[in-house]
């Protein structure tokens, strides 16, 4: 069963306006259901195939005539120089748009290949798995408290709720994939064990500052080992690290990046959680709440084309802010709040409006989960439909 994306209309406006639309994410988040049900005049194949791949990487010009445009180019990353054809294809017929729809999974391979040869030619678009709100209007139903954290366990990976597959099952197959093919291709990790352990070992810190020495201690590798294998993680749109803004503020901010899962299912499952119940026991349960906030926001902007930048705030005193929203030197503040009965103020909001001036805050916002809560205008659920409004000002 099909599920709405909110990604579809930037996509189709993409294609219309340019020669090529690259389409980057991580794997299962539907990248080629997308293209295939709104291109359906576009021929299509897949480099999954090996002798496919080889064939496209070796015989370009041959794979093109093979594959004449309009033509959409699944996993395009196991045949890189493939885009030195594509450009030219695209530079005899410069007037044509949307010839060319290409799908990558390994961002760090695709994006080389189109800085390289597809600048200017090309609009690039990222989609997510499934965000709360489109799984809201897909299904008909509310995210309140209980059915949060079924969500938050579960994830939104399309597959697992078009077709109700089993969560275990989906992400044990999910990750032998991963680790198979993309992370022993691109690192060539020894021991992909040890690589299962950095990543659960990375889920118990979603929502936490990053620190390679001790994740590096914990391993028994080096911290360039960290770094090489957290940039694995980011550029498949596994994990996004998050930047502390620290402008003009004084030497006494953290400057250490924060690590957030991109999908809380997969968190959830690398933690060992497996139930609601054991997501509603686990000491981990506010930063995966916290983690399925950015995972929102990130989605809101991407599934609009937009590229946009998110921070956090915190200094050494303790004060913080977990998000912070910037626009023509301008904030939007947010902050998550898993309790049931949030205070309307935040010491990280007043700590920041004093450094930065009020003038620069455009709004101040507390994230919860339940729409029974008091409602002010500081306080939204991100589950409601509208909760995202507060980030129309930035």
């Amino acid at each position: 069963m099909w599920i709405p994306r909110e990604l579809d209309a930037t996509v189709r406006q993409a294609a219309d306006s340019r020669p090529a639309v690259v389409l980057s994410g991580c794997r299962q988040a539907g990248k080629t259901s997308l293209l295939v049900k709104a291109f359906s005049d576009h021929r299509y194949v897949s480099l999954d195939v090996p002798m496919v791949a080889e064939e496209a990487e070796h015989s370009g010009g041959d794979f093109l005539k093979r594959h004449e445009p309009p033509v959409i180019i699944d996993e395009v990353q196991y045949a890189p120089t493939l885009l030195r054809h594509v450009k030219a294809d695209i530079d005899l017929h410069r007037e044509e748009n949307g010839r060319f729809l290409i799908t990558g999974s390994q961002d760090f391979s695709l994006m080389e290949g189109v800085t390289e040869s597809l600048a200017g030619r090309s609009s690039v678009l990222t989609l997510h798995s499934l965000s709360a709100r489109e799984y809201e209007a897909w299904s008909g139903t509310s995210l309140d408290r209980a059915a949060l954290v079924e969500w938050m366990l579960k994830g939104g990976y399309p597959e697992l709720h078009s077709r109700g597959l089993d969560a275990e099952r989906f992400f044990s197959d999910y990750l032998a994939t991963y680790l198979e093919r993309d992370v022993r291709s691109v690192l060539g990790v020894r021991s992909l064990r040890d690589f299962d352990r950095f990543m659960r070992l990375c889920a118990a810190r979603t929502g936490q500052l990053v620190s390679y020495a001790a994740l590096a201690t914990d391993l028994g590798v080096s911290p360039n080992t960290v770094k090489s294998w957290l940039s694995v993680l980011e550029s498949s749109k596994i994990v996004v690290l998050l930047e502390p803004y620290f402008e003009n503020l004084g030497k006494r901010i953290v400057k250490t990046p924060k690590l957030y899962f991109l999908d809380t299912g997969l968190a959830s499952y690398l933690l060992g959680a497996r139930t609601p119940d054991d997501l509603l026991r686990s000491p981990m349960l506010g930063a995966l709440f916290e983690t399925h906030v950015l995972g929102q926001i990130v989605r809101h902007f991407a599934n609009q084309g937009r590229r946009h930048e998110i921070y956090f705030y915190r200094d050494h005193h303790g004060h913080e802010v977990d998000f912070l929203i910037p626009s023509a030197g301008r904030f939007a503040l947010v902050e998550c709040k898993w309790a049931e009965s949030p205070g309307v103020t935040s010491r990280g909001f007043a700590e920041l409006e004093a450094l930065v001036g009020p003038d620069r805050i455009v709004s101040q916002t507390i994230v919860t989960p339940d729409r029974g809560s008091r409602r002010t205008s500081k306080i939204v659920t991100i589950a409601d439909s509208v909760s995202l409004a507060f980030l129309s000002s930035g």
